[in-house]
């Protein structure tokens, strides 16, 4: 490997959307030290090293196996609910496992794809920008939801919901695309949270309280007959 190569993979791509981001907080620091205003200025510094990291891509490994169900957001595991998804998804109204994952400003925005699948349908519901965490956020909050048909014909819900800081809920795919588990469908800034709802009889293998890595950590197996998992705290 050359030392050019080396030098490029010790730095983490930002995604384009957080250039102009980046470089209106980058101006208005030079602004503040050109106004002689140091200790803001510094302060300045400081969010505009923050603003680069939070818009940060870096590459990830997805496993490929068909029923894998992929994290589509790094961040902690919230929740793990049996619920009735939301209207939006047009999924059947019946109890399903819905897995959160909350992101907070220090995590990867970038989301993911969880599963193969073409995006049968893509609903945007206004709303408020309340504490993501909670769990009225799912029906109170802006939010995103993507339908995934799968090759065998099960479909997933994905939502992406503002949360308290987010103010903007990006998409990069539109409906009939076909996703492939760990693409990149969009990103929320600054703050927020992403349910799965995962088809009718699936369990989670993972725990509340666990963190997830957007396209690596493997949230369900629809291939798998095991149950829902148990974590202890150590």
């Amino acid at each position: 490997m050359s030392i050019v190569d080396s030098i490029q993979k010790s730095f983490v791509p930002i995604h384009r959307e957080g250039w102009r981001f980046i470089a209106i907080f980058a101006a208005v620091t030079l602004v503040l030290f050109w106004l002689n205003l140091t200790p803001l200025g510094w302060l300045g510094v400081i969010l505009t090293l923050w603003c680069a990291y939070f818009f940060r891509d870096p590459e990830r490994v997805t496993p490929l196996r068909a029923g894998l169900v992929i994290s589509p957001a790094d961040g902690v595991v919230s929740a793990i609910e049996q619920v009735m998804p939301p209207s939006e998804l047009d999924l059947p109204r019946e109890a399903i496992t819905r897995i959160s994952v909350f992101m907070n400003v220090f995590d990867v925005h970038v989301n993911r794809a969880p599963v193969d699948g073409m995006i049968r349908r893509i609903a945007y519901v206004p709303g408020k920008f309340i504490n993501a965490e909670l769990d009225k956020a799912s029906e109170d909050n802006e939010r995103q939801a993507l339908t995934l048909d799968m090759a065998d014909g099960r479909r997933i819900g994905v939502v992406q919901i503002a949360g308290l800081v987010a103010r903007r809920i990006v998409k990069f795919v539109g409906e009939g695309d076909h996703l492939a588990a760990g693409q990149r469908f969009g990103l929320i800034r600054f703050g927020s949270r992403v349910d799965v709802y995962l088809p009718k009889g699936a369990g989670a293998l993972v725990s509340t309280g666990q963190r997830a890595i957007a396209g690596e950590t493997v949230l369900a197996d629809l291939a798998s007959s095991e149950g829902e998992r148990m974590a202890r705290r150590s």
